[in-house]
């Protein structure tokens, strides 16, 4: 079962600044934001495939 957490805001999405690292910010149900060292931010989603293989 996936981890419930609450909705990213469109404030929080604004204000996620860039770290030295890359790091992601949970949306919930798979979703998530990844933030890169550059500032740039791309939605994501984790998923898994019909044989079980984790992808995201």
């Amino acid at each position: 079962m996936p981890k419930i957490c609450t909705p990213l805001t469109d404030t929080a999405i604004r204000n996620a600044k860039p770290r030295e690292k890359t790091y992601t910010l949970g949306d919930g149900e798979g979703m998530y934001l990844e933030v890169m060292p550059n500032g740039t931010k791309f939605w994501r989603m984790a998923y898994r495939q019909p044989n079980g293989r984790k992808n995201g």
